[in-house]
């Protein structure tokens, strides 16, 4: 985009990372040869393509949802603050109702009493949503994994998009994630087979909530997320 120029040349021929072949032979990235493509950004010229500038638009805009369960949440507070800020990725923006947020956070142990209020939050934010977990409890029950009263990991009722390991784990880490979920965002496909499950005509964007019962949740994991693991024994 030039500077003070509201002209933007939107080449959608060619997906990012691919090659296009142009008329005279030669290969291009996103319509415009890659010679050409370097001298115009000296000159303050940007070319893109409509796909990549939807995803640089969302992975730069990433707003958490102000939720905490256990002890991670001490340390994506912590993250939020001056010494690390957040805010040098676009994440800075805790909101304080899950319908103006897009990614959860799950930080600290999620309790069995917990755990269908974790799935309601979800199901309320709008799409596209991600999920993190944060810390060994979310990811696996952590050291309380063998309480009658712990999830054994979020993942068995929420896609999970990135998990950090770690009791608890440092803001670093958040942070890492959170690059890691802007580059998963910005390697996704707007057309085909790879685009997301928002873009898919009929994919679930809410997911059972599971209900407290005699001995345990019900049902005790969505079967479509999650699958016990099959034991072979020698």
């Amino acid at each position: 985009m030039a500077e003070g120029s509201a002209d933007m040349e939107m080449k959608t021929g060619a997906e990012p990372g691919s090659d296009a072949t142009m008329p005279n032979g030669s290969t291009l990235h996103s319509g415009v040869d890659e010679g050409l493509r370097s001298e115009l950004q000296k000159q303050g010229i940007y070319t893109t393509s409509l796909q990549e500038l939807y995803n640089w638009g969302r992975a730069n805009s990433v707003w958490p949802l102000t939720f905490g369960l256990a002890c991670c949440a001490i340390e994506m507070i912590a993250a939020s603050m001056a010494r690390f800020d957040l805010a040098r990725f676009g994440a800075e923006v805790f909101r304080p109702s899950p319908r103006q947020a897009d990614l959860m956070i799950v930080a600290g142990t999620v309790t069995k009493k917990m755990a269908p209020l974790v799935v309601r939050l979800y199901n309320q934010m709008p799409e596209p949503k991600y999920v993190i977990a944060m810390g060994a409890c979310a990811i696996s029950g952590g050291p309380f994994k063998q309480g009658y009263n712990v999830l054994k990991g979020i993942d068995r009722y929420l896609p999970v998009d990135v998990s950090i390991p770690g009791c608890p784990p440092r803001p670093e880490a958040l942070i890492h994630a959170i690059m890691t979920l802007q580059e998963k965002i910005l390697n996704q496909k707007l057309t085909g087979p790879e685009r997301p499950r928002h873009l898919v005509e009929g994919a679930p964007s809410e997911f059972p909530v599971p209900a407290c019962g005699e001995h345990d949740l019900e049902p005790p994991s969505n079967p479509e997320l999650w699958q016990p693991p099959i034991m072979t024994r020698k």
